[in-house]
């Protein structure tokens, strides 16, 4: 079993402790947290893409676990939607982790920007979105749209993976009409599931860094649980406003990303 400890100077491990605690406090609040803790883990010497987004994923299930149980204990959000969407997201994402196994993410990110840039100018332009919960849905439509949004995000989440907790809070208040603590509180579970999903794929093809995603998994457990309270004392409004900067950073990042790879 390999760790991913034998080679890494103290200093990098305190700065992936430090990404896993912040990367953990802002996916509990917004989802993105991958923006901080992927780029932390490439600095781990000799490490794959494939092993950096395994591991990440790792680490990620602690913090979006305990995010998960401190929204639900507060916030109360209903199951019966969340459930059903987390299981066809768990399918999702094996089926995209299979894919980054054998495609570069390249192809997928410039359609990723576009998505991103469409998500904060819907947002920014309509500052009452997402205070209340009024349901644009009803009976089996709601059910149909919400394992629908879970599946194409799942899949998401196992090909390339930052912004998936982004992704689903806006298609949850969106699409379907929650309140931004609401939807905080369901795409926390769906996250847990679209983790898992892609664990499944990565763990029997030894491409976790043990000892790497224990040690980034108890750093997110802790920002997981501190972002979580801090959304739910703050309210809809804290997370809009946090939701808004976090997709600015991503579109940042990936646009950086398809420039590098298309024209540098």
């Amino acid at each position: 079993m390999v760790s991913g400890l034998e080679s890494i100077q103290l200093g990098t491990v305190i700065l992936i402790v430090v990404a896993g605690l912040a990367a953990g406090w802002v996916d509990a609040v917004v989802g993105g947290g991958g923006l901080i803790q992927l780029p932390a883990m490439l600095l781990v010497p000799g490490i794959s893409p494939v092993q950096a987004l395994a591991t990440n994923k790792m680490g990620s299930i602690f913090g979006t676990t305990t995010s998960a149980v401190t929204y639900y204990g507060r916030v109360r959000p209903d199951l019966r939607t969340a459930l059903p969407m987390a299981a066809i997201a768990l399918a999702g994402s094996y089926g995209g982790a299979a894919l980054a196994a054998n495609l570069p993410a390249s192809v997928f990110k410039p359609i990723i920007v576009v998505a991103l840039i469409a998500v904060a100018l819907f947002t920014a332009f309509q500052p009452g979105i997402g205070e209340l919960t009024k349901l644009r849905h009803a009976g089996h439509r709601h059910y149909v749209v919400a394992c629908l949004i879970g599946g194409v995000i799942g899949f998401y989440d196992g090909l390339i993976g930052p912004g998936t907790g982004s992704f689903l809070i806006i298609a949850l208040v969106s699409a379907m009409g929650y309140a931004f603590l609401e939807a905080s509180a369901k795409a926390k579970i769906v996250n847990v599931a679209t983790n898992a999903g892609a664990l499944l794929f990565f763990v029997p093809h030894g491409a976790v860094l043990w000892g790497l995603g224990l040690l980034l998994g108890m750093a997110n457990m802790a920002g997981g649980y501190l972002g979580a309270r801090t959304a739910v004392r703050q309210g809809s409004k804290f997370i809009r406003i946090v939701f808004l900067v976090v997709v600015g950073a991503l579109i940042i990042k990936l646009g950086s990303d398809v420039w590098q790879d298309n024209f540098a």
